[in-house]
């Protein structure tokens, strides 16, 4: 009975250790544009045997994210953009698969190519890579996706291509470890989407709501270490009571 109370103690102990990891990793990105909390949850599984029916353990759920969007910023970049409403930037990652993001936070690397802070390359509406000619000025993107510049020797404009812009159901994608998410397919371009130039998205994690979750998890965590410090104290009185008995 004690063996069972423990092992019971310690499964919520662990998954309340779960739940403070994810908090803190959402505090950790809380000025990361684009980010979007991470949400852990659980479900009670019955223990079985004999006098184990009002017992259960716990088990992790499908974890998932928080898709509300956060607050738009100007920063005054022309290849910083923000997305409005819903939809999501296509980038191609370090295997070569493709992922997606909220996160607009673009710039040229030195061949050209429109990267990601994270040095991934964004991809137009064709798949391909954004590649911007050698000697190109006033590099912009616009609110249709659009990517602009002035080649050498030109006063006007030149279209160069078209971001792909997806709008994804959030419960189909899977989060990757550099935060942002794939799917199972690649997903088709999406010409609905509209975006904010010049501007970048904040993460949508609330300071004050994941201190206050942080809170709640340490106290969930002791709460089960005292329950298995009672499991053993109970042990002990257990095995002082026999040892009288046997007198």
């Amino acid at each position: 009975m004690i063996d069972r109370f423990v092992f019971t103690a310690m499964t919520g102990a662990k998954h309340a250790m779960g739940q403070l990891a994810t908090t803190s990793h959402n505090m950790a990105n809380l000025q990361t544009p684009g980010f979007r909390e991470m949400l852990s949850s659980f479900r009670a599984v019955p223990v079985t045997g004999g006098s184990s029916d009002s017992r259960v353990f716990v088990v992790d759920s499908t974890p998932g994210a928080d898709w509300t969007p956060g607050a738009i910023s100007a920063t005054g970049n022309p290849l910083d953009v923000a997305i409005q409403d819903q939809g999501m930037f296509a980038l191609q990652s370090k295997d070569g698969q493709e992922v997606y993001t909220r996160s607009g936070r673009f710039h040229l690397d030195a061949q050209g190519f429109l990267i990601n802070s994270a040095g991934l390359h964004v991809l137009d509406d064709q798949g391909q890579t954004i590649q911007i000619p050698d000697g190109s000025k006033d590099v912009v993107i616009q609110p249709n996706g659009t990517v602009t510049a002035t080649f050498p020797g030109q006063m006007l404009d030149t279209p160069v291509a078209r971001l792909k812009l997806v709008n994804p159901m959030p419960h189909t994608l899977q989060r990757q470890e550099d935060g942002s998410f794939a799917s199972s397919q690649d997903l088709a371009a999406d010409e609905d989407v509209r975006l904010v130039p010049a501007s970048l998205e904040s993460s949508n994690v609330s300071a004050a709501q994941a201190m206050v979750q942080m809170i709640a998890q340490n106290r969930l965590f002791d709460l089960n270490i005292r329950l298995v410090q009672v499991a053993e104290q109970n042990s002990k009185t257990a095995g002082t009571l026999m040892s009288l008995s046997r007198t």
